[in-house]
């Protein structure tokens, strides 16, 4: 064969149309061979030759797209000493643009003896491995262009590739469970109805599916287990020697229908586990450089991510694949955006989470990825690592104070009021002191780790038996109620609660400020039958049913209607935190939002304290969003008013004096009884328990509109 010196740069294998350059960075090798496997596995090895700052490297003409290849590494296997170099286990590229196949459960993935590991064990593990594909870059995206919406503007649609898609009757089954599918018109059609304009992907890069459960007849259905940074996930191709061409042409389907693309992505840890783990990729080629070990004790590794390890984020090596990672997925895949996962981690160079860390330097730095969405889930389980409202500025974070919060509120949880308002205003108190703004607050009730929108008002308790973990999995604090019965119910008045109370979830999120984001189902009242932690049901537990109801029919159109308000009424996006005073003027003075009691009266500090209050009642003021648009045009609104009851009786509320209003339309009704209605300044309304209304005063031609006070920062309300 016909080897030339080729590049080390960029990492991984470049096919140019001729011919495919492969470069590996090691730092710790003697010698690298690069492996070509044929479709029998017959292998053939070439020793690499040229190395340049640790990155060996070739260049091999007539290599083209679709060749099987891997590496194998010499170098020490010294697990003391934190290096396990092992060349008879055939290497995963770490680069590599797609990957075949999936991990065989056998010792000779494993560097050691399954009954004695203390001893090594030598078995070549081709044939039980993954292979590294070389890809082709060359794609149409014709007139591609990514959506571009500000934070303010959307509404995020947590889903998985499988369980959105597994289920559906409308896409060819062929096609079920796949990006063709996620890209099918069917659910394209089902996003644009209901009203979603960002699809947030969970995991989607090539992940491990774990032994332990493959031999319990479950999965790693979730994905959070990443082997591949680079490549999309095989299992989830309906062709598997085009999945990335797949993957774009899903991205673009989307894209032409306004939806924009985020991917939750897992650069915290890889699927190689600790010390016991398989030996795939990263541990056999530089384990020192990639992992974090402990520091005394360097055959173990450093563990905040509950996986086994942690990726070494002060390692160049590590910055480097994070970032090429991350710049590949936007330049050449067309996302829109990331949500990262256990974000807190990458945030740890040393042992505390720092948010002046190497990580966020490279990311604010960044001409590429700084400009796309950035979402944090800003925890890890290592100590400190609970981060809410403490990421640096670009970044937006799944809020779990918000999502603790609102649960609270709605299952009658005393002395929750005033926290309760400040997540509705935006968060201020988590996000405004260091120049943060609303958009920083992803809001969220449910998602995938935990109970579904409808298990939450359904069961008091989890029901994981079919993870087959004795219910030791899975949170016990789900901030749940079940309306009087546990699980499925004919009982006709707990039916009618849990419809009210999804209803008010949703409601919540759409009028809170900040970026509101639901989970694939919700909008139809998914089950999981009580499961909070079904990570490995890759079944009917977990995927979406397409098959409709009267609830399902009855939640989708509320939703919509929702989601539609939201769109249409930019007072509940505004893309700055409140200001104004309404207690420094006169009656024809009305702040940018107002609190008030049932009785219209204003909001006091011991109201905002009782430890009994369950109802709210708040006035937007639509003259007052104080933000130009992009043309420049100062954006003027209607105004709303917002009652919420989360007491278990009926409560009568009074519209607001004429000051605020003349006549209002009711536009949501979580009790559905007075949708359209028209009420007039001073009328009393007999408000259903635990219910929420939502009502517009679209002012007239001519009609007299209140002074708008600005000249005071609301301070936040909260009482943590």
């Amino acid at each position: 064969m016909n080897i030339r010196p080729g590049i080390p740069y960029p990492l991984g294998a470049t096919y140019d149309g001729s011919g495919t350059n492969f470069a590996l960075f090691t730092s710790v090798a003697s010698s690298v061979e690069l492996c070509l496997i044929s479709e029998d596995l017959t292998e053939e090895r070439i020793k690499l030759t040229e190395c340049d700052n640790n990155v060996w490297h070739a260049y091999l003409p007539g290599i083209s797209p679709g060749q099987r290849y891997g590496y194998r590494v010499h170098g020490p296997f010294d697990p003391g000493a934190g290096h396990r170099c092992d060349s008879s286990k055939l290497l995963l590229d770490p680069y590599a643009r797609a990957i075949e196949g999936e991990v065989q459960n056998n010792n000779s993935v494993y560097s050691y003896q399954f009954d004695d590991p203390g001893q090594r064990n030598n078995d070549d593990s081709l044939g039980s491995t993954m292979l590294s594909l070389v890809t082709s870059p060359f794609f149409d995206w014709a007139h591609d262009r990514p959506p571009g919406r500000d934070y303010h503007e959307l509404v995020i649609y947590e889903a998985h590739v499988k369980g959105l898609t597994m289920q559906n009757p409308n896409i060819p089954e062929e096609l079920r469970g796949t990006y063709a599918g996620v890209g099918h018109p069917a659910t394209i059609e089902y996003l644009k109805e209901l009203g979603v304009n960002a699809i947030e992907l969970m995991p989607i890069h090539q992940f491990v599916n774990d032994s332990y459960l493959k031999e319990r007849n479950l999965s790693n259905y979730w994905g959070y287990n990443t082997i591949g940074f680079f490549a999309p996930h095989n299992g989830y191709s309906s062709d598997p020697h085009n999945t990335v061409q797949e993957f774009k042409q899903m991205v673009k389907a989307l894209h032409q229908a306004d939806i924009e693309v985020i991917l939750d992505v897992v650069y915290n840890h890889t699927a190689e586990g600790n010390h016991m783990g398989p030996t795939l990729s990263f541990r056999g080629i530089d384990n020192a450089s990639y992992y974090r070990l402990v520091d005394d004790d360097k055959a173990h590794y450093f563990d905040t991510t509950g996986t086994g390890n942690s990726l070494l984020m002060r390692s160049p090596a590590v910055l480097q694949l994070i970032m090429d990672s991350l710049r590949y997925w936007v330049s050449e895949m067309h996302v829109d955006g990331f949500r990262f996962d256990l974000a807190s981690t990458l945030a740890r160079q040393f042992h505390e989470v720092d948010k002046l860390s190497a990580f966020f330097e490279l990311i604010h730095q960044d001409p590429v990825v700084s400009r796309v969405k950035l979402i944090a889930e800003p925890w890890d389980v290592g100590e400190g690592g609970y981060m809410v409202g403490q990421f640096p500025v670009l970044w937006s974070e799944w809020n779990g104070s918000y999502r603790d919060t609102v649960r609270d509120f709605w299952r009658g949880q005393f002395s929750t009021l005033a926290t309760f308002g400040s997540r509705l205003a935006g968060s201020s108190d988590l996000y405004q002191d260091d120049g943060r703004k609303p958009m920083s607050s992803i809001n969220f009730v449910t998602a995938h780790d935990g109970f579904t929108l409808n298990d939450l008002v359904s069961y008091n308790e989890k029901h994981n038996e079919a993870n087959g973990e004795g219910g030791k999995d899975g949170s016990d604090d789900n901030k749940s109620w079940n309306c009087g019965a546990e699980g499925e119910t004919e009982d006709p008045e707990v039916l009618n609660l849990r419809m009210r109370q999804r209803k008010n979830f949703i409601a919540t999120l759409m009028v809170s400020q900040g970026v509101p984001m639901i989970s694939h189902g919700d909008e139809v009242a998914r089950t999981q039958g009580g499961n909070n932690n079904a990570y490995c049901q890759d079944n009917s537990i977990s995927w979406m049913s397409w098959k409709e109801t009267d609830t399902s029919t009855e939640m989708f159109d509320f939703t919509k209607r929702a989601i539609a308000l939201r769109e249409q009424h930019p007072v509940f996006r505004r893309r700055r935190f409140f200001a104004g005073n309404p207690h420094q003027g006169g009656e024809s003075e009305r702040g940018e939002i107002e609190w008030m009691n049932p009785d219209s009266s204003h909001m006091t500090a011991e109201s905002w304290d009782a430890a009994y209050a369950r109802t709210l009642m708040f006035f937007l003021n639509g003259l007052a969003i104080g933000e130009p648009d992009q043309m420049g045009n100062r954006i003027v609104d209607s105004d709303f008013l917002v009652m919420m009851n989360a007491a278990p009786e009926d409560i009568e509320f009074t519209i607001p004096a004429q000051g605020y209003g003349s006549s209002w339309t009711v536009r949501l009704d979580t009790d559905e009884q007075y949708v359209g209605s028209e009420f007039h300044a001073g009328e009393t309304i007999c408000l259903r328990n635990r219910s929420i209304l939502v009502m517009e005063h679209a002012r007239a031609a001519g009609e007299d509109s209140p002074t708008v006070s600005i000249e005071k920062v609301v301070p936040p309300v909260h009482n943590e």
